[in-house]
């Protein structure tokens, strides 16, 4: 498979992917690569980034990612470029899991030299006031929120709204 990525800094979060090359929609992009482990493991390691990135004043920074009802990939390793994509409420790629490996596909086509994203899909039932989103789409809800969790977040805003 063709590199059609490259990293360079970002204006979303410190560095990102973006298309060496104009890049088709439902194009596999990269596949995205670490440490297969059990889910235990996950969570100890996904623990253990959330405070490493805390004590680092870093949002996020948390690369372990669901394969399976088994196991989690971490991607934090150097060689797991993938890692370097950056959430967006308004993404042009997303994530997709073919035959136990996780890839990140195009769902739109994408200009070269565009950063390459996609909604991380946290749940609003996570502490998602601790990931605050840097997306800047018009499109952006405030925080790396899945967007089927969106309605929710709107619904407490104006019950906030309607206190005040």
């Amino acid at each position: 498979m063709k590199k059609i990525w490259f990293k360079k800094n970002s204006l979303v979060h410190g560095s990102g992917l973006f298309a060496v090359q104009n890049i088709k929609k439902k194009s596999k992009i990269i596949e995205y690569i670490g440490d297969k482990i059990r889910k235990k493991e996950g969570d100890k390691r996904a623990d253990k980034q959330i405070k490493k990135g805390k004590k680092n004043n870093k949002n996020g920074m948390v690369y372990v990612f669901e394969l399976n009802k088994q196991y989690d990939i971490d991607g934090d390793v150097k060689y797991n470029y993938a890692r370097h994509i950056n959430h967006s409420c308004n993404p042009n790629c997303e994530v997709e899991i073919i035959n136990n490996r996780i890839w990140i596909l195009a769902i739109k086509n994408i200009k070269k030299n565009c950063e390459l994203s996609y909604n991380y899909g946290y749940s609003y039932d996570t502490d998602y006031v601790d990931h605050k989103c840097k997306c800047g789409s018009p499109k952006c809800v405030g925080y790396i929120l899945d967007e089927d969790e969106w309605p929710k977040l709107k619904k407490k805003r104006k019950k906030t709204k309607s206190l005040i």
